[in-house]
């Protein structure tokens, strides 16, 4: 074989002239040759492009993969939500309450209004805001998500420092209680569920959505604007809230109550706040146990700590519970005294949870009862200072 067939330019020209030529080309045994080399080199090349063809099919197999995945990704996670519904829903109550009302001319008109309430225990107590209760309320009814409606209804008790309160329906024992997660793992982006009695009239409406934000100052108003009040440590949540939702339950994707809804923003959408739940449960404890309303107090005036408290107090730390430096900053008699806190103390731990913006002074303390004990770090001229207080029961 000459070298002129072993080199690609010759075979390609060759090729052309077997064309030129036709049948001529083979009758040479030259020619010949360089045919089987030229079929062989078209065989290889028809191979190698099956191959290539082959090989890309299967490079765009992950990207087909990837869509199903993503597809079943988002049929399963439905699937959650409707599991969750379908869990927590027997534990979601509606609550309509009967009050009146008195204008300033002196008259009295009765009202009504719905909201949504949490079942905390199997032998009737109810989780709900405050303002779902009226002060004063004359009658409360109590609605379960299967219709069983109850009248015989007590007001436990409306916390005066958190938009909460507390029912109890009499004689029964076989409710479905709500299981309770920790408010204080929350991450923002964490996909939530919420459940409650919609403009009052959609008993149990479901709507999903995120975390949005956490440790969310709010000043929440009722609808007349004439009462409003400062709350701390929100959640916030793009998960759809209407009235009537006030007092049901926000859940994660595991079905756990993680907070309270209890307001959302009237020039917004996607915009709406819950109570974190580890901020009721002291009250949960206190009320299921005992029957009453009790919070647990320390009795210290305080500031929270952030960047910017810590810039203009020129602290060293940046999270924490600043004491204030007056004089009625420590309540005379109380824990904090009794306890060794002193002004210009910063309180940096309870127990063993840092206290900072997801994990606020208040909301730890929410989580006790009166009588239970704590042990606090205090950062005190430069220096690390355990106390140990036992928190008694807070007074109006």
């Amino acid at each position: 074989m000459s070298q002129d067939n072993l080199e690609p330019t010759p075979v390609q020209r060759t090729n052309e002239s077997i064309s030129s030529r036709g049948s001529v080309a083979t009758k040479s045994p030259g020619l010949s040759r360089m045919i089987g080399i030229i079929f062989a080199c078209f065989v290889a090349s028809f191979l190698g492009s099956w191959a290539f063809i082959q090989s890309g099919l299967v490079q765009l197999q992950p990207t087909n993969s990837t869509v199903t995945q993503s597809r079943q990704k988002l049929v399963e996670e439905g699937e959650v939500v409707a599991d969750v519904a379908k869990t927590v829903s027997p534990s979601v109550v509606s609550i309509v309450t009967e009050s009146t009302a008195r204008s300033y001319f002196g008259t009295s008109t009765q009202q009504q209004s719905a909201g949504t309430g949490i079942v905390v225990s199997s032998n009737g107590y109810i989780l709900t805001n405050r303002h779902v209760i009226p002060d004063g309320a004359t009658n409360v009814q109590v609605v379960l998500s299967d219709g069983t409606s109850y009248d015989s209804v007590k007001v436990i008790g409306r916390d005066s420092l958190n938009d909460l309160a507390f029912l109890k329906i009499s004689g029964v024992n076989n409710l479905t209680a709500a299981k309770l997660g920790d408010s204080g793992s929350v991450q923002v982006g964490q996909k939530v569920t919420a459940i409650g009695n919609a403009l009052g009239q959609y008993q149990t409406t479901v709507t999903s959505g995120i975390i949005s934000a956490i440790g969310r100052p709010l000043t929440a108003s009722d609808e007349s604007g004439q009462e409003s009040e400062q709350l701390e440590n929100l959640l916030q949540t793009d998960a759809a809230i209407n009235p009537g939702n006030s007092g049901g339950p926000l859940v994660n994707l595991s079905g756990e109550v993680i907070g309270i809804n209890t307001a959302v923003a009237e020039d917004a959408q996607g915009i709406g706040f819950a109570i974190p739940i580890n901020d009721a449960k002291g009250l949960i404890k206190s009320v299921t146990e005992s029957g009453e309303l009790k919070r647990a107090y320390l009795g210290v005036r305080y500031v929270s700590i952030t960047p910017e408290v810590a810039t203009e107090l020129k602290l060293a730390v940046k999270n924490g519970a600043y004491v204030n430096d007056t004089d009625d900053a420590v309540v005379s008699g109380s824990p904090a005294e009794k306890a060794g806190l002193k002004a210009k103390d910063i309180i940096t731990k309870v127990n063993d949870t840092t206290v900072n913006a997801q994990h606020p002074l208040a909301s730890q303390l929410s989580q006790f009862v009166p009588g239970d004990t704590v042990k606090l770090t205090v950062l005190r001229d430069g220096k690390n200072v355990e106390l140990t207080a036992t928190l008694a029961e807070y007074n109006d």
